[in-house]
C-alpha cells in the first residue's frame, strides 16, 4: 500500500545500500595448537584432544586470550590442552557483516583447496557466528538472548576432507536441525 511506496521512496532517495562485509587478516606466530585426529571426537590421552577441548581453545584464540597460563594474568590462566604442537604461523581471517549461506559454502570450498598444496595445515576451521541479538536463530524460531546470545557453528576440516561440525546455541533456543 501507501506505506510501502513511501518506504521505497525513502530508501531510494537516501541511497541506502547493503554494507560490504569488513575483512581483517592477521598472522599468529608460534601458536600452540591442540593435536587432533579426525576419528577421535573424544580424544585420547597423550594422542589427541577432544572436540570440546578444541572448541574452548578456539574461543581463546579468536578472543586473543593468552595461552601461557601465567599466574600474574588477571584475564585468564587458560593454557592449550594436551597434547599440543607449536605452529610457526597460523593465519586468521575475520569477515564481519551479513553473509548469505551461499558465500559460506564458497568459503568452505576455497578453504578445502588449501589442502592441495604440500606442507600446509593438517586441519583448519571455519566459525560462523549469528548476531548475538538476532531475532531468530535455528529453524526460524525466536532467539532467546538472555545472557550471551550464543548462536554459532564451527566446521573443523581435516586434510583427508573428514570434518566435524560443532553447534552452540543458548539454553532457551531451539536445537539446530
Amino acid at each position: 500500500g501507501a506505506e510501502g511506496s513511501t518506504l521505497m521512496s525513502y530508501f531510494s532517495k537516501n541511497q541506502i545500500q547493503a554494507l560490504k562485509p569488513k575483512i581483517t587478516f592477521s598472522t599468529l606466530r608460534d601458536l600452540q595448537c591442540p593435536v587432533l585426529q579426525s576419528t577421535d571426537l573424544q580424544g585420547k590421552p597423550e594422542e589427541s584432544c577432544s572436540t570440546e577441548e578444541l572448541f574452548e581453545w578456539l574461543g581463546a584464540v579468536l578472543n586473543q586470550v593468552s595461552l601461557d597460563n601465567k599466574s600474574s594474568s588477571f584475564l585468564s590462566t587458560y593454557c592449550c590442552p594436551e597434547p599440543n604442537t607449536v605452529v610457526e604461523k597460523a593465519f586468521l581471517c575475520t569477515i564481519t557483516g551479513f553473509i548469505i549461506p551461499e558465500n559460506i559454502i564458497q568459503l568452505l570450498e576455497q578453504l578445502c583447496c588449501y589442502f592441495g598444496e604440500p606442507k600446509l595445515a593438517y586441519w583448519l576451521t571455519l566459525t560462523v557466528h549469528g548476531f548475538a541479538d538476532s531475532p531468530v536463530s535455528w529453524r526460524e524460531n525466536e532467539h532467546g538472548f538472555h545472557k550471551g546470545g550464543e548462536n554459532l557453528y564451527n566446521f573443523v576440516i581435516f586434510r583427508n576432507l573428514d570434518y566435524w561440525l560443532q553447534m552452540a546455541v543458548g539454553a532457551h533456543d531451539d536445537c539446530p536441525p
